[in-house]
């Protein structure tokens, strides 16, 4: 058994602590919102925050997230209202098929704790995420209105 801290609430999950955090979270918690995109941390579709920082889950096993604080993108919201990059997110108009949103929406996320103010270059190095349909131009100008929110 690992005991997972995730979106504030403490999960029992029994798997092998190699297991990577991604498949801990989607088939023994049942929060489906983190996708599997690549299983080798390229594409960014399975990001989550732990301790903050944005991670991989694919590629951290679940035992090195053991007592540490996970967030997915089921827990980004609070009290039951949006972050300011979901909200960005949904006036800009930045997904289109979506699949890779919710790791992009927890990068974003965690750049603008990191820098609330950042610049193009910023963003730029920052969003390694990969999306296939290409709204990248959405998603700055979405991070930048987040900024400013």
């Amino acid at each position: 058994m690992i005991r997972l801290t995730i979106n504030g609430k403490t999960h029992n999950v029994d798997v092998d602590p190699n297991t990577p955090l991604l498949w801990a979270i989607r088939e023994q918690v049942g929060l489906t919102g983190t996708k599997y995109g690549c299983g080798i941390a390229q594409c960014g579709a399975c990001t989550v925050h732990i301790d903050g920082s944005p991670i991989r889950s694919c590629a951290i096993p679940a035992g090195a997230a053991a007592g540490r604080k996970i967030t997915t993108i089921e827990g980004l919201a609070s009290g039951g209202k949006l972050h300011k990059v979901q909200k960005a997110w949904i006036d800009h108009e930045v997904p289109q098929c979506g699949y890779c949103q919710a790791g992009m929406i927890m990068a974003a996320a965690a750049l603008l704790q990191a820098k609330p103010r950042p610049s193009d270059a910023d963003i730029d190095a920052a969003m390694t995420n990969i999306c296939r349909c290409g709204t990248f131009q959405e998603v700055r100008k979405a991070i930048h209105a987040a900024a400013k929110a």
